[in-house]
Parts: C-alpha cells; sequence; structure tokens
C-alpha cells in the first residue's frame, strides 16, 4: 500500500512562520513595528495551539500586515533561506517520493509555491489560501471561498483528494492533529525542529525533532543513517554551556547535570547514553564503561583523563577526547601569578590588612627576577609558562621524561634531584599516569633549597599533603599554591577538607586553574566540534585512546566504520566480504595502536543488507557502524 506524507508549511516545512516575516518586511520603517509584530506572533500562536479559530486567527493578522504585492519578492527571497535544515538535506526524499508528497498549508499559495517546489513538490500537489490584492497591490484580504481559510479546512482538503494508502501527517499545529482526530491519518507526527508547542506534542502520535527521524520511524532512507535526536548525550558537572549549545543545534538529545556523580550514579545514568561528557571530577571507571549499553564517545572538558579508565573504552569501542590545549593560557598565568603573590608574601599581607594589621615592610619579600623557576613536565602548559616566565626574568630549569626541545633560553636537565636542588621555584606541570602518583614526598622535600617556593597546579595524587604540611611547617617551605587535591568534592554544596587549611603563605585554589571564562568557552567549542566530527565522518582527530584519522568529507557514498581488536587479517576478511558481494570500494583508512585497529571503508550506495551482517560477525569485532 502507498505511503503518502501530508506536510505543513510555516514553523515545519521553513524555520518561521511566513506571516511573522511578512509582517517585519511591510512594516519596516513603522514606529508600530514592535507591537505589531509581538501582536501577529500572540494570534499565530493562538491559532496554532488551538486556543482560538484559526480563521479568526487569519483575519486578524491580515489586518495588521498593511502588506503590498511587491512585499512578496523579498519575502520568497528570505523564505528561501529559512527552509528547515532537514527538510533541505533530505532532497532525495521530495524526488523519491514526489507523487505521495503534498503540502497542505492554511498560508498563501503566493510566497509558498516557490518555496516548495525548488525542493521538489509537484506544483498541483500544493494546497494553500490565497491572497486578495486592490488595484493597488494591497492585500486586502483572502478567499474565503478556499476551505483551508477556517477550522477543519485541511481535513476538507484531504477528504477531497481521495488518496488510496496510509497517510502520514508532518506539522506543528493543532490543524495538523485536527486531520488524524478527523480519522483521516494512520499517523500525526508533532514536528519540533523549529517550535515545540506543548499542547500539539501531547496529542500526537510521534514526536519528530527532525524529518529525518520521519524518515527512520517509516523505514525511508534519509540524509543521516541514524535520526541525531536519537544520540543521546549527558552533560555533568557545570560544562559550559556552549558545549550544549553546539550538540543540542547539531540535533542531539541533550541532559545537562550540575554535579558530578558518584560510580554507582553514573552505572545507572549512563545507560542508553551516547556520549558522555565530564570534566576531572568525574570516575569513567570500568564498571560505569561495563553498564553503559550505547556508548560511543567520552569528552572530558580538560586537560586531564586519568579520571577515565582508557583502557576499558578501548576495549569497548569508544573513543575519548580531551581539550589538551583549550586552557593552557589559564594555567599558566595562575602559575605567573601564584609565583609573584608567593615570593612578595602578599597573600599573608592581604589577609592581615583585612584584619586590621598594617605591616609594611620588606622581610621576607622577594623580586622574581634572576630566581631560579623549575619546571617539572614540560608539556604544552609547562612550556608556554617557560616562556612567559623568561620574558619576565627568570632563569628556567625543566626536567621531563621525554625527550622535549628547549624553547627560549630554557635549560633541559638530566634528573629530577637536579631540578629539586636548583630551583628557587618549582612548579608542577605532569600528566595524571599512575606513575606519577607521589612524586612529590618528604624525601623530594629534602632535595629542594632551603626557602623553595612550590607550586601544584598539575593533578592532587603527584604530591603527599602530609609531607607538604611538614615541609610548610618547617620553614622548607616557604610559600606554597594548591590547586588541586587528593580528594576533592563532587559539587560546591560539599565542604573542602585539607591538611593544609591555615597555614602561613599557603595559597589554596579550588581546582580553577583553568577555570577562566575565555579557557570554558575554548573547551566548550573545541570537545563537542571533536565528537561531532567522529559522530558524523568517523574522525579521531584528537582521540586519546584510538588510532588518529583525518578522513576526507564523505561523498556519494556510505562509509563503514569497523573497530576491532589488533589481531592480524582482520583487513583481509574484510574485503574479501566486498569482493564476494562485488562491492565498488570508494576509498580506505586503517590506523592501529597497540591495542585496536581502526577502518574506515567509503563503499558505492549499492550494497545487500547481510553484507553489514557479515562485516560485524568477523571475530574480533569490537563495534560497527554505518555513516552516510
Amino acid at each position: 500500500m502507498d505511503k503518502y506524507f501530508i506536510i505543513d508549511f510555516d514553523s515545519t516545512l521553513t524555520r518561521v512562520e511566513a506571516m511573522d516575516l511578512l509582517a517585519s518586511i511591510s512594516l519596516q520603517g513603522s514606529p508600530k513595528k514592535a507591537a505589531v509584530e509581538a501582536k501577529i506572533k500572540e494570534l499565530t500562536d493562538k491559532g496554532m495551539n488551538g486556543e482560538m479559530s484559526f480563521r479568526s486567527s487569519l483575519k486578524d493578522r491580515l489586518l495588521l500586515l498593511e502588506a503590498n504585492k511587491s512585499h512578496l519578492v523579498p519575502l520568497i527571497d528570505a523564505l528561501k533561506g529559512q527552509v528547515s535544515a532537514s527538510f533541505k538535506r533530505n532532497k532525495d526524499f521530495f524526488r523519491s517520493y514526489a507523487n505521495q508528497i503534498y503540502v497542505i498549508s492554511n498560508g498563501f499559495k503566493e510566497y509558498i509555491e516557490p518555496i516548495v517546489t525548488d525542493l521538489g513538490v509537484l506544483p498541483d500537489h500544493i494546497f494553500a489560501n490565497q491572497l486578495v490584492f486592490n488595484e493597488d497591490g494591497d492585500v486586502i484580504g483572502f478567499d474565503e471561498d478556499n476551505p483551508l481559510s477556517k477550522d477543519g479546512g485541511k481535513a476538507e482538503v484531504i477528504k477531497s483528494l481521495d488518496l488510496d494508502g496510509d497517510i502520514y501527517v508532518i506539522g506543528d499545529g493543532h490543524n495538523d492533529y485536527e486531520i488524524k482526530a478527523a480519522g483521516l491519518a494512520n499517523k500525526f507526527y508533532a514536528f519540533t525542529e523549529n517550535v515545540k508547542r506543548e499542547q500539539v506534542v501531547e496529542k500526537a502520535d510521534h514526536e519528530a525533532p527532525s524529518l529525518d527521524e520521519v524518515l527512520f520511524e517509516q523505514k525511508i532512507a534519509s540524509a543521516f543513517s541514524y535520526p541525531k535526536n536519537r544520540i543521546k548525550v549527558l552533560l555533568l558537572e557545570n560544562v559550559h554551556p556552549k558545549a550544549f549549545e553546539l550538540l543540542k543545534n547539531e540535533g542531539f538529545s541533550v541532559e545537562v547535570y550540575p554535579a558530578g556523580l558518584d560510580e554507582d550514579e553514573l552505572c545507572e545514568k549512563i545507560k542508553g547514553v551516547s556520549i558522555l561528557g565530564i570534566r576531572s571530577k568525574t570516575q569513567v571507571t570500568k564498571k560505569v564503561i561495563e553498564s553503559a549499553d550505547r556508548l560511543m564517545a567520552v569528552g572530558a572538558f580538560c586537560i586531564g583523563t586519568n579520571q577515565i579508565d582508557l583502557e576499558a573504552c578501548q576495549e569497548k569501542g569508544i573513543a575519548v577526547f580531551n581539550a589538551p590545549f583549550s586552557n593552557t593560557r589559564s594555567v599558566v598565568e595562575l602559575a605567573i601569578g601564584s609565583i609573584i603573590m608567593l615570593i612578595r608574601n602578599i597573600f599573608d599581607k592581604s589577609v592581615a590588612m583585612h584584619q586590621g594589621k598594617w605591616d609594611k615592610s620588606a622581610k621576607g619579600s622577594k623580586e622574581i627576577r634572576g630566581k631560579k623557576l623549575g619546571i617539572i613536565g614540560y608539556g604544552n602548559i609547562g612550556a608556554q609558562l617557560s616562556v612567559l616566565a623568561e620574558s619576565m626574568g627568570l632563569d628556567v630549569y625543566y626536567y621531563d621524561l621525554e625527550e622535549k626541545l628547549a624553547l627560549g633560553n630554557a635549560t633541559k636537565l638530566d634528573s629530577l634531584d637536579e631540578l629539586l636542588s636548583t630551583s628557587d621555584i618549582i612548579t608542577l606541570h605532569v600528566d595524571g599516569r599512575p606513575e606519577n602518583k607521589e612524586l612529590i614526598t618528604a624525601e623530594a622535600f629534602s632535595k629542594m633549597k632551603d626557602q623553595v617556593i612550590f607550586i601544584n597546579l598539575s593533578r592532587g595524587h603527584v604530591v603527599n599533603i602530609g609531607d607538604l604540611k611538614n615541609a610548610i611547617e618547617s620553614k622548607k617551605v616557604a610559600g606554597c599554591a594548591v590547586d588541586v587535591f587528593p580528594k576533592e568534592p563532587k559539587s560546591n554544596d560539599e565542604p573542602f577538607e585539607s591538611e593544609l587549611i591555615g597555614l602561613p603563605n599557603v595559597i589554596l585554589t579550588p581546582h580553577i586553574g583553568g577555570s577562566t571564562e575565555e579557557a570554558q568557552e575554548n573547551i566548550g567549542e573545541f570537545v563537542p566540534n571533536r565528537i561531532m566530527e567522529y559522530i558524523n565522518t568517523g574522525t579521531t582527530t584528537n582521540s586519546v585512546n584510538f588510532p588518529n584519522l583525518q578522513l576526507p568529507k564523505l561523498q556519494n557514498a556510505h562509509r563503514l566504520i569497523h573497530i576491532h581488536h589488533n589481531v592480524p587479517g582482520i583487513i583481509a576478511k574484510m574485503n574479501q566480504l566486498f569482493a564476494e558481494h562485488e562491492i565498488n570500494i570508494v576509498g580506505q583508512y586503517l590506523k592501529t595502536n597497540e591495542k585496536i585497529g581502526y577502518v574506515i571503508t567509503d563503499i558505492n550506495k549499492a550494497y545487500p543488507q547481510e553484507l553489514i551482517q557479515s562485516l560485524k560477525n568477523i571475530q574480533h569485532t569490537i563495534k560497527f557502524r554505518v555513516l552516510y
């Protein structure tokens, strides 16, 4: 039996209500423009929600418009740029189903026809109201004999079409629901890509955040292999709103949670989630990964990933992305600021001033110029700190396990002990690998100069806090700044506890090294873009646990993504299956690491469904998906 699709125009096929846009054009320059536009929008919403009769809503809006035939040209131009994104990308659907698609609208044919025929809708499949003009071209009304100018008009038009088959209605308004209510449609899809009217959604058979959702539900090929609204995203720990905005605009279903979750809470919350976004507090353990039934990617909205079991993610074919550069400058600036504050003993002097004590003395207050700065960890942060510190007159020394090129006049030291005994100021910028646990203990403090300035902005577990406390109390450490702690509150509502509280010339900050507005916005943009690239194209650039592949844009092909254990012969088995099914390979890309292989194969669009199952059944397959 044939399927027929009845599609609304305003706020469905286009992102806007055309009459609202016409009001904006026709009232340009009028002092009452804002007031009239607001009233027209109010009348539109009342008509769409079923709060007033459609004919009354239409008539009242036309009276307010003050429109002329000359306004239709800029209106049509504007509407061409307002076609809904999911309709634009699914032009193949309009071509393939041209004989079964009808646009039935309570709007006006004068501006609807030029828009929808561009998509491929047949002219005689367009039903809409028609404007009435006077001899000067002014809009003076509408054809009141047209059934679409009154309540129930859409149902009347569909009755007259006498369509022999199943009828599916796609629209955002009460008058679209009325078609189903009249018994003339098999299903009503409440289209919510542009506007969500709760009164309409409640009555719908199915909510459709995009045309892709309708086509997927109807088992019709669409521009996306899987509707993005079905991809659930969970963002924890107050991830920057930019991330929410980007992922929501991409069409994903996004849930935001303000704090971190403990392991058991996350094990429950992770069910059905495809993308997880966290910061530094949430622990993504093996137990969490085993509880995840749909997880494809984890985004760490920070530099470190030691809070994520990368191996467990890898074994389940879950790509992990972080933001290795986005907050570098913020951490470096805090390090520089802390050095100056500590070496001048500014912090304690400020506290005393707030207590009414005036202590104008140079004792214990020094310049940073000419002092030896020792940087432990010469990665992105350490290297940038090196450059800024040198420009301020510090002599820079660094130590790193890996061979790193010195920037400027920095001096690489061959051992940690040498750096500890050389430096007047020591700052930690190492990663969170297990080997770095308690890198700095009583033994390390004993090798430092007396009255050293000590800073840790890296990871909490890198320093033994009890040993640091002893070093401060014994005056071995003259000043200290700590931004990270072995145990940190999961949210701002929990109390902070530490042995370092109340010690002299000690600056304690709540893990805010990268927490500037600029850094958080950069991270909020960087991580989602990497994840969206991975979901949309398979590109794994900047993944910390997947082989990194930068892929060309997919064109006129299907992209098959195969993640497997890194054992010999997988790609040979895949290509054997392609040969058996006479599949033309457009492009193929392979990269491996020590644990997994990542194969991308672009094939021409003609392929049998059994090929997909055969590829999934290859031994050692971890995860498989199709993109197009």
